[in-house]
Order: structure tokens, then sequence, then C-alpha cells
């Protein structure tokens, strides 16, 4: 179990740490769904970042009515 665990961190590490190398984490002052969501899922597909995935998100927040 302990190993399992182990792994789970480095793998997620290893996302954080390619999400940093793309540049996600820069503050440019322009927050969206589809930028949190891009670095989530890069975040978790951990090393296959460096396999050539490249996960983005995309969503489309409906605007309130009038």
């Amino acid at each position: 179990m302990r190993i399992g665990a182990v792994i789970i961190v480095i793998w997620l590490v290893l996302g954080v740490v390619a999400a940093f190398e793309r540049g996600y984490f820069k503050s440019d002052g322009d927050a969206s769904c589809a930028e949190a969501g891009t670095v989530i899922v890069t975040v978790a597909a951990g090393p296959l970042n460096w396999m050539g995935v490249n996960p983005k998100i995309t969503c489309d927040v409906p605007e309130p009515s009038k």
C-alpha cells in the first residue's frame, strides 16, 4: 500500500513539473475554467506529458440571463 502512495505522489509531482514547464502557473490575471481544467488534467497525466500527451480542456460557461 505504501509503495502505491509513493508512486502516485511521484506521478503527480511530475505532472506539476510538466505544467510548470508549459507556463501554466504564470499569473496573467485571466483565469478561466478552461485554464484551471487544463492545469488539472496536465497534472493528472503526469509523466505522459513527455510522451506526447498534451491535454487541453475547453469549457463554455453560459452567460446569465438579463
